[in-house]
């Protein structure tokens, strides 16, 4: 049996109320999300010139040639979210020698071409209307997918959007930098260390800077409020049209949606979360978000049953340098495919191949020329995840954590597995359709991603973001894989019965024990069902995520809970920031004595970006924590990069005489030697013997080096 709407009544509705009514849920969260910036400080202006420009710039010229070049998807909503993905793919495609060639706004070039081929040409007219198919989302289904938004702008309203800028998520203002360095430098480095090579994906900064360049809304107002929300809203779009298209219905659509941003994994300590990377990183790591809509598109390609090669190619390219965990992702889900074809057809799949061979080469040209053959820290160490785990729930710290032996890092990684299996079990059930090319893929991607987090290590954990980015595509695996089965719902509520007894077990013993014993014991009970009853493995994976909801409940109801942040950053900053902007050359080299945040930690926390990113302009030394130097140099479970010292201590002693014990001489030195026309501080008039203010407030001084 299918998935049928969660109220009959609705399907009795007329069909002409129907084409109204799938469109109310859109306008009521648009309408929730005007009224939440309104009252979280963002002007009616920059609300609708960044409205004018998302909708003419980027998703109606995205939407036509998504149209024009593909015949268009089964719905209206389809078009415009998948259309949105690639007006960014083409935007950013196009900012990027504008830029380059110094005049920024020649980005409107391509929409305002689309536009007009688009209004002039008659046989593209059609595509102003959509495609033949003209299927319509159920009502019931959109408000489904409404509340899903609503959720996550919730969510973003408590812990960001009503969060003052000065006390804002911690890597804010390092994306804010990266944003003031595209706006005005292409090729980029890093702004907070000058000559830096920036080897990070970088293109969702460049969508950013565009969007600044047309509309003149100011950088923080569109990373601390506006830019991801249209990106995160369409995603969740795409996944349940993904589901739809793969699970049969649309019912199946919103349980894809709603598995891959609800269902978490289970967690039976406080110390103890075998994630399952919940897609909460929309704000937080806007790089990831942009990747990952540019991806979904991808995939909606490859399983549609035909491809557009010129589309696939401009969202690969986009993809190089939006988000650096997606093309291997992909380039394994077509080698799997190619694989199982072979062995199912006994011969090469020729078209599936040559996707392959297309992805290499932007995967090639993303280490080679984007990340300069940077790796950010990422390394092949298995069981990074799990070792990291293990300091945890064992008190062990590094460098002693890197001496742990293996056994216990097995152990610690099956229950992991174990804890994906509760989340996506379903794909157990999904028998030959795993043959199937669109369900090997998405198989294929997700083996990946969940070999990636176990055989990977990063400095920050970002081996997860492997794990994050395959989430929606195992979610509509596992949801199909139950799709079309009669679901016996006496089961699922003994499952979640059960699970519950599980979740309360109180074990005694260390850590390690009470960890692993209660995922043991229903891990005998699973297999007793199995042993039980012959093809019983939907009655397992009916258990399995039953026991994952009482945790997915309990983080989802704390996800809306706010977080009490103190700030970090000093008022005035952001006012002498903009003077110093204002009054100084995107070329111009700033020195600061500001490197460390003020954290209690040891030795210096150098996730300090807010100058680079207040001002736009490129800093001697500002945080290093992020620079490739660092990352290179951290031993994982050895050295934590946070404690790793600045990769040039000379330019950094010679940047903090200056504001240590000011003379003729070193002031001079940083000038001529390093370029620098600006120093920003606190409260120094021992600086003014050397150099000119120009600035200051309660809280910092700009000062002027004068040539000599």
């Amino acid at each position: 049996m299918t998935f049928a709407p969660p109220t009959a009544w609705l399907a009795r509705w007329p069909a002409s109320s129907g084409r109204w009514l799938g469109w109310v849920p859109a306008g009521v969260v648009c309408a929730g999300a005007v009224v939440v910036f309104l009252c979280c400080g963002v002007s009616a202006r920059d609300l609708a010139v960044f409205a004018a420009y998302l909708g003419a710039g980027v998703a109606l010229p995205g939407t036509l040639l998504w149209r024009a070049l593909t015949g268009g998807g089964r719905s209206t909503t389809e078009d415009v979210a998948a259309g949105l993905a690639m007006g960014y793919a083409v935007e950013v495609l196009a900012y990027l020698p504008a830029r380059a060639a110094g005049v920024p706004l020649l980005v409107l070039v391509p929409s305002a071409g689309v536009l007009c081929a688009f209004a002039c040409v008659p046989r593209l007219r059609r595509h102003w209307r959509g495609g033949a198919a003209g299927e319509r989302m159920p009502a019931w289904c959109a408000w489904a997918l409404a509340a899903v938004v609503a959720y996550l702008i919730a969510w973003s309203t408590l812990n960001l959007y009503r969060v003052p800028v000065s006390a804002a998520y911690v890597d804010l203002p390092y994306h804010l930098a990266l944003v003031g360095e595209v706006k005005h430098h292409v090729p980029p480095t890093l702004p907070s260390v000058l000559g830096e090579r920036l080897s990070y994906h970088w293109f969702v900064y460049a969508e950013l800077a565009a969007t600044s360049w047309v509309t003149g809304i100011e950088p923080v107002t569109l990373v601390y409020r506006l830019a991801t929300l249209p990106m995160t809203a369409a995603m969740v779009v795409l996944v349940a049209v993904l589901g739809r298209r793969l699970g049969g219905s649309w019912g199946a659509g919103v349980a894809a949606a709603g598995v891959a941003y609800f269902l978490l994994g289970p967690v039976l300590q406080e110390d103890a979360v075998f994630t399952t990377r919940p897609m909460f990183t929309a704000w937080a790591s806007p790089t990831q978000t942009f990747g990952a809509l540019l991806f979904a598109p991808v995939v909606l390609l490859l399983t549609g049953g035909r491809r557009c090669w010129a589309a696939l190619v401009v969202l690969l390219l986009a993809l190089t340098g939006a988000k650096a965990t997606f093309l291997p992702l992909l380039l394994a889900g077509l080698l799997v495919v190619v694989a199982v074809r072979w062995a199912v057809e006994r011969r090469v799949p020729g078209a599936w191949l040559g996707v392959a061979g297309i992805t290499l080469a932007c995967l090639l040209v993303a280490q080679l020329v984007v990340f300069r053959q940077g790796s950010q820290g990422t390394t092949v160490a298995p069981f990074a995840t799990m070792r990291g785990l293990w300091g945890l729930v064992t008190g062990v710290a590094a460098p002693e954590l890197a001496a742990v032996p293996v056994t216990p890092l097995l152990v610690l990684t099956v229950v992991h597995l174990f804890c994906l299996l509760c989340v996506w079990g379903g794909v157990a059930a999904l028998g030959r359709r795993a043959l199937e090319p669109s369900m090997s893929l998405l198989l294929g991607m997700g083996a990946a991603g969940v070999g990636a987090a176990v055989l990977l290590g990063h400095p920050s954990d970002s081996q997860l973001y492997f794990l994050e980015s395959v989430r929606p595509y195992l979610s509509v695996a596992a949801v199909c894989g139950v799709a079309g089965r009669r679901v016996p719902w006496a089961v699922v509520a003994a499952g979640a019965g059960v699970a519950l007894l599980a979740t309360w077990i109180v074990v005694p013993g260390d850590a390690a024990v009470r960890v692993v014993v209660p995922y043991l014991v229903l891990g005998v009970v699973a297999a007793a069902v199995l042993v039980w009853r012959r093809g019983a493995v939907l009655a397992v994976v009916a258990l399995l995520a039953g026991y994952a909801v009482p945790a997915s409940a309990r983080e989802l109801v704390l996800r809306v809970v706010p977080e009490g942040r103190e700030a970090e950053i000093p008022a005035g900053a952001l006012r002498a920031g903009r003077w110093l902007r204002a009054h100084s050359s995107p070329g111009d080299v700033v020195a600061t004595d500001l490197h460390c945040r003020p954290v209690e930690a040891p030795g210096c926390d150098s996730r300090h970006y807010w100058v680079s990113g207040f001002t736009e302009r490129r800093v001697l030394v500002e945080g290093w924590a992020y620079a490739e130097s660092t990352l290179s140099r951290a031993e994982l479970f050895v050295s934590p990069y946070l404690e790793v010292p600045f990769a040039d201590p000379v330019r950094l002693a010679a940047n903090d005489a200056v504001f240590r014990a000011p003379t003729a001489e070193n002031v001079r030195r940083l000038a001529e030697v390093y370029g620098v026309k600006w120093l920003f501080t606190g409260m120094n008039p021992e600086l003014g013997k050397y150099a000119r203010l120009r600035f200051r407030n309660s809280s910092f001084s700009v000062y002027r080096l004068t040539a000599r």
